[in-house]
């Protein structure tokens, strides 16, 4: 690993910890030239299904994409960003799992959904009221009510 601030190419691990529920493991390095120290994140490079869109549009999976969605759910929510972090590696676990080259937009959404209603419920139904498009205040009242009673509003081929 170069040294950031003198780009040696010698550097020692000092202290390395598993992160993002043991996703990733996080380094401190110290230049053995400079003797700055730095940290660094290691995760394996695993490849991402491809996401079906609902126009039927193709695109890569994109990680900022999902959590700049959260963010804006989340704004001013009580939800520390290594819960976003975990939220997020676990949806990406999931979505590895099915061993689907290809997933569709709407099982990233349901997944994260359910997920999202764990963690913050007015997160969950801002979020929803953006993936789901409500048009009217009663879809947002049938989204709370399902909240209410345990369950998750259904997904929106079946409104």
């Amino acid at each position: 690993m170069h040294c950031p601030f003198c780009s040696e190419l010698e550097t020692k691990v000092i202290d390395s910890r598993l992160v993002a529920d043991g996703n990733q493991v996080r380094r401190r390095r110290q230049c053995l030239s400079c003797s700055e120290r730095f940290t660094t994140f290691e995760t394996a490079e695993l490849v991402m299904p491809r996401v079906i869109k609902t126009d039927g549009t193709r695109e890569p999976y994109n990680e900022n994409k999902l959590r700049n969605g959260l963010m804006r759910a989340l704004e001013k929510r009580p939800v520390s960003t290594e819960q976003i972090e975990t939220l997020i590696s676990q949806l990406e676990s999931e979505l590895r799992a099915t061993g689907e080259r290809e997933v569709e937009s709407q099982h990233i959404g349901n997944i994260l959904m359910s997920k999202l209603a764990q963690v913050d419920q007015v997160a969950y139904v801002r979020f929803a009221s953006v993936y789901r498009c409500f048009q009217d205040i009663e879809e947002f009242g049938q989204a709370i009510a399902g909240l209410n009673k345990g369950k998750h509003i259904k997904a929106q081929e079946d409104l």
